[in-house]
């Protein structure tokens, strides 16, 4: 009998699953917006897709269209998700501007950080935020801590003018 991994090759132990009200939709500006590669698809009824997964740099994400019937809603129907999904990139700049050109709402453009990263945030149509991101540099926590008080401080100066 041959051993089954529990995990399946190419997953991580976490991986995001999506519900999104037009599935079909989602994964062709997930492969506009970043480069995801459709893995498999599986119809469901009335047209809808029951499971779909694609591959976004090394990660699977799988995704499904809503079935309010099943107690099953996406993020538009909820107004918005309070999880993020994180995506390190090469270029943060670039693949921001692919992504708000292919249909995401921009929200905070990239910028450098106090945690060494230039980070930015969007939210695609389908009410699932993105924050993408470029590491620039290793920190320590004292590092981070000095640099977010200084940050914050700036912030702080500069709403006051």
């Amino acid at each position: 009998m041959t051993q089954v991994a529990p995990i399946p090759e190419g997953f991580h132990t976490v991986t995001p699953h999506l519900v999104c009200e037009g599935a079909a939709d989602a994964i062709e500006f997930y492969k506009k917006a970043f480069n995801a590669v459709e893995m498999c698809r599986m119809p469901g009824p009335g047209g809808k897709v029951m499971h779909a997964q694609v591959k976004i740099g090394t990660s699977i994400v799988m995704l499904a269209d809503d079935f309010p019937e099943w107690g099953s809603v996406g993020a538009k129907a909820l107004k918005g998700s309070p999880v993020v999904l994180h995506l390190y990139v090469e270029d943060v700049d670039k693949a921001y501007a692919q992504a708000v050109a292919a249909g995401g709402t921009a929200k905070m453009p990239p910028a450098d950080m106090f945690w060494g990263d230039r980070y930015g945030m969007l939210v695609d149509p389908f009410g699932h935020s993105w924050s993408i991101a470029t590491h620039k540099r290793d920190m320590t926590p004292e590092e981070m801590d000095a640099e977010m008080q200084k940050s914050m401080s700036e912030n702080c100066a500069g709403n006051q003018a």
